[in-house]
């Protein structure tokens, strides 16, 4: 943990705002936010509700643009690419997952993960992606044959089938127990482990920072504290 200032700088955000006008009211969900991510990390980021951390999660992952502020990847600005680019940059390079599986019903689970290997440059098996999230078992079952943190855990495969640099994660363990939810955050683990791959997860779960190897506490749109974690706590140790 001690070579993370060494590691390269994945993103980089500075001054980071974003108003969203609805009729005549304006709502400020970040307010200037300053933000180095870099590679490998696991990074959990706490905060209320409103507190702006979706808002970044979204714009972090090319899926909105900031009101004013920049946000680079590698370098690149993202804050004037095109839609075009932008679709290529989470194509490409983003993992997402969300509280929600968003499976498709009528495909079995090696099937929704194929999805996404179709479109990605350099995708993994999904049998391989599958085993990699603990469910090299359950290749040929529909959604509906697979419990809440098995289906979790086949948005998590589909996520990494196109080996991702970052993977944002937005409260995935919002929808689950607490012992199916420290399965998802073991697969997550895993993955950030094996795959190297850049984790920003958001909870409102305080526990869940435990594991992190950073913690960003947000509130009203701003980061307001920061911390690093000198021990770090196995996801399976995890209970809340």
């Amino acid at each position: 943990m001690n070579d993370a200032a060494q590691r390269e700088v994945i993103f980089r955000a500075e001054g980071l705002t974003k108003v969203y006008t609805m009729g005549d009211v304006q709502v400020q969900a970040l307010r200037g936010i300053d933000l180095e991510l870099r590679g490998g990390e696991f990074v959990v980021m706490l905060g209320p509700s409103g507190s702006g951390k979706s808002t970044l999660l979204n714009i972090l992952g090319g899926l909105d643009t900031p009101t004013d502020g920049h946000v680079w990847y590698h370098g690149e600005d993202l804050t004037h690419a095109g839609d075009a680019e932008l679709t290529r940059f989470r194509r490409e390079h983003v993992g997402f997952v969300f509280q929600f599986y968003n499976l498709i019903p009528s495909l079995t689970a090696r099937e929704n993960v194929a999805i996404v290997t179709e479109i990605a440059p350099h995708p993994m098996p999904p049998e391989d992606a599958l085993a990699l999230v603990g469910l090299a078992e359950r290749l040929d079952h529909f959604p509906a044959q697979l419990s809440g943190g098995e289906q979790q855990r086949v948005a998590i495969a589909r996520a990494i089938a196109k080996r991702p640099v970052v993977m944002l994660c937005d409260e995935p363990t919002g929808a689950l127990d607490s012992a199916t939810g420290v399965r998802v955050l073991e697969a997550l683990e895993r993955v950030n482990r094996e795959m190297g791959t850049t984790t920003v997860v958001i909870t409102h779960n305080a526990d869940i920072a435990r594991m992190a190897e950073r913690v960003l506490w947000m509130q009203d749109g701003r980061i307001v504290r920061e911390q690093l974690n000198q021990q770090r706590i196995a996801a399976r140790e995890l209970h809340w």
